[in-house]
């Protein structure tokens, strides 16, 4: 709901700047700071506001697993998606931060992690 509240304040904006063009007698000018204006909004939303409007007021947000790899967990740190796979075949558990357009995009490697396979080894049980 806040994503359609957002993007009809843009385009109420963009049809602002169209219609003071017009009545100013610059229909051109309105039309490349309404182009402004909305490449402005979209880059936000592509960018930032998708995660939090997802986190903070619910909301669909679709990203896919890198072929190779099983999906492990995810978990939101402040606004930042942050999510958990393996790659069996170097045995590493990648954390990734998601980022749209991969931009300051942290991650995490753990190296010899292998949690989908139970641990060998003879451990004695507690009070023996």
């Amino acid at each position: 709901m806040i994503t359609y509240l957002y993007w009809a304040a843009v385009i109420a904006l963009v049809v602002l700047c169209l219609f003071a063009g017009s009545r100013l007698g610059s229909l051109g000018k309105g039309a490349i700071v309404g182009a402004i204006i909305f490449l402005a909004g979209w880059l936000a939303y592509y960018f930032h506001f998708e995660q939090v409007f997802v986190k903070r007021f619910g909301g669909v947000m679709r990203i896919s697993v890198p072929d190779g790899q099983r999906h492990l967990g995810s978990t939101w740190k402040d606004d930042n998606l942050w999510v958990e796979n393996y790659d069996p075949e170097s045995n590493e558990c990648i954390f990734s931060e998601y980022s749209k357009g991969n931009l300051l995009e942290g991650r995490v490697i753990i190296r010899n992690c292998n949690p989908l396979m139970e641990r060998t080894g003879s451990a004695t049980p507690p009070g023996r």
